[in-house]
């Protein structure tokens, strides 16, 4: 097996919530929509995720769970998950990174890395 056997391509779209959000209190509230495809060889399923949230002041969340919103999906090779989640910040601007942890039908457990993405309340970011 090759590490190409093992690929998972992870796309993210943010949105910020306005409803949601008390910016005088430090509070931004923000979506995001995780799309997931299997681009390797192999089956496998999503059983966690890592996440590494940082606002603006440099402040760093670090999220660790089982799944994602309840569910560990299997993906066979072409197959695709999508779900949308939050994230809070006392910030108008952040940054999310991470990676899923993986299990191959083969046995071979793997990380899938999820690039860093911004949050950002619309018309901050020039």
């Amino acid at each position: 097996m090759s590490p190409s056997d093992y690929a998972i391509a992870i796309d993210v779209a943010t949105r910020f919530l306005d409803d949601q959000s008390v910016p005088e209190d430090g509070r931004f509230v923000f979506s995001y929509t995780i799309h997931i495809r299997n681009r390797g060889k192999v089956p496998a399923r999503l059983l966690g995720r890592h996440w590494i949230i940082t606002d603006a002041n440099g402040k760093i969340q670090e999220v660790r769970g089982e799944g994602v919103v309840g569910e560990q999906p299997w993906l066979r090779p072409g197959d695709d998950f999508e779900y949308t989640s939050g994230a809070v910040l006392e910030t108008a601007l952040g940054t999310m990174q991470g990676s899923y942890d993986m299990l191959a039908d083969d046995g071979t457990r793997f990380d899938a890395p999820i690039a860093a993405f911004t949050l950002s309340v619309p018309r901050t970011v020039h």
